[in-house]
């Protein structure tokens, strides 16, 4: 039987009960791994002895209680694993290992995952796409096109089968813009939920999985959370608290220890007002016609599930836009302080150049990002659940080495290409990223699905609602 290709869920269920060993199912990925990676390029870093890491949690008096038990999981690169050096996709950073793992990989680690590799990614995570010094990710659905970034590997080993679940990090979209690229699904948590990465961007980035089915993703969200009631948000958006008098593990596979789903058109049951945004960037900024009738589709296929649906006309402030563009900036300047320029790619250079001159010019978009959090979102969002968006304005471009740009030709290509995400970063509003549909081009559609604070639930069981009307497909080549 061939584990690689499996779900989490399938995975971590056999290992307990015994019906393969986690070595196997380790040893079967890193082979997977090892053939498709060449054509994609998702690993700046393959761990072998992950073998021995799986061998190890074999032994463990508490296999039977884990809820990712043996299940293989790619980290960004960005993330510090101990004995690992973490380079952020960039050539100017330490090499030196990490003493300790960060407070999500021990998380997974906890729950029974065996981290085989970490995964490319832009330089510092500046970029929508996915090239740095460690190479070219290719999109497993096109190898001529970007994966989207900056989780650029991470969404690219899911999605080529490599491992069923990955992390990432989100600061301008960086988990929805690659999961949309990739058909592939993503979530974005709210702040406080999932322990945040040490170059936090002031705040707006946040750490999140990828998955191939909602089911997954509730149960990676589960464990980088540290909250066992959202592994089942997924069937009936929300949290789910298990029955501790019944209780062997928080996320065991038995469905009585869980409470029972509330009957539909009880005031507990799962009926959203659903608003969709087909077209929400400012004027002058296009959006393609089939991302805008993925948008409708999903909402249509949410107001037969049962939801309240309604059109929500209005389109994002103009003045947000280049708030988002300016917090970005400065965030470049920031990160790229203290390293050695030199040894730097010129887009990151000019990035972090015009952050220093808008700092000193006091036009760093802090402003606008306290209005809009204040209370701009909020008026704008209106009285919805949830809100459906394109999660990308436009197709991935070619996967180049995008790197060499310098200002100007870097802003404009990240804007047209994901400017509906960063949004939700400037206001800390939990979002995610549902596979749609096929695109004219080949390539996947996935819409955006937004909750206000406290929604992830919502979103989770939308995702869920939303995937049994249209399955999960793998790209050719990777099935």
């Amino acid at each position: 039987m061939l584990w690689a290709g499996r779900t989490a869920i399938e995975i971590a269920s056999a290992v307990r009960h015994g019906d393969v060993p986690a070595t196997t199912v380790v040893e079967e990925h890193l082979h997977a791994i090892s053939a498709r990676d060449p054509q994609v390029g998702a690993f700046r870093l393959v761990r072998e002895q992950a073998v021995d890491e799986a061998r190890a949690l074999q032994k463990r008096r508490d296999l039977a209680e884990l809820p990712l038990a043996g299940v293989p999981v790619a980290v960004k690169d960005n993330l510090e694993v101990a004995g690992e050096s973490s380079r952020g996709g960039s050539a100017g950073t330490s090499d030196a290992p990490a003493r300790e793992d960060h407070e999500t990989v021990a998380r997974l680690r906890a729950a029974g995952a065996v981290i085989v590799g970490l995964t490319n990614m832009p330089e510092l995570g500046l970029a929508a796409f996915g090239d740095s010094a460690y190479g070219i990710v290719r999109n497993p659905w096109n190898p001529e096109r970007t994966p989207g970034g900056s989780s650029s590997g991470s969404a690219a080993a899911v999605a080529a089968g490599m491992v069923p679940i990955a992390v990432g990090g989100d600061g301008l979209g960086s988990l929805r813009i690659p999961a949309a690229a990739c058909g592939v699904l993503a979530i974005k948590p709210g702040p406080g939920l999932v322990p945040r990465p040490a170059d936090d961007w002031d705040g707006l980035v946040e750490n999140g999985p990828f998955a191939t089915t909602a089911a997954d993703l509730s149960l990676a969200l589960s464990v980088l959370a540290g909250d066992p009631a959202l592994a089942e948000a997924w069937r009936g958006g929300r949290r789910v608290e298990p029955r501790p008098a019944m209780l062997r593990s928080v996320w065991a596979d038995d469905d009585e220890v869980w409470e029972p789903q509330p009957p539909p058109g009880s005031p507990e049951s799962f009926d959203l007002r659903v608003a969709y945004a087909p077209q929400p960037l400012p004027v002058g900024l296009p959006m393609d016609r089939e991302y805008q009738a993925a948008v409708q589709a999903a909402a249509e296929t949410l107001r037969v599930a049962g939801h309240t649906v309604v059109e929500h006309a209005h389109r994002l402030p103009f003045w947000l836009g280049p708030a988002a563009i300016a917090f970005w900036l400065g965030r470049a300047a920031a990160a790229a302080d203290g390293l050695d320029r030199r040894r730097l790619e010129r887009r990151t250079r000019s990035l972090a150049r015009a952050g220093r001159v808008l700092g000193a010019l006091k036009l760093d978009g802090v402003r606008g990002r306290e209005r809009w959090r204040a209370y701009g979102a909020d008026q704008w969002f209106g009285d919805a659940d949830v809100l459906i968006m394109p999660a990308l304005a436009t197709t991935p471009p070619r996967a180049v080495r995008s790197g060499a740009r310098g200002l100007v030709p870097s802003v404009v290509a990240n804007l047209r290409f994901a400017p509906a995400t960063g949004a939700w970063n400037m206001c800390g509003w939990p979002a995610g990223t549902v596979p749609m549909a096929t695109h004219s081009s080949g390539l996947p559609i996935g819409v955006q699905l937004v909750a206000p604070p406290g929604g992830e639930p919502h979103l989770l069981g939308l995702a869920a609602q939303l995937q049994a009307a249209h399955p999960y497909v793998r790209p050719p080549g990777y099935k």
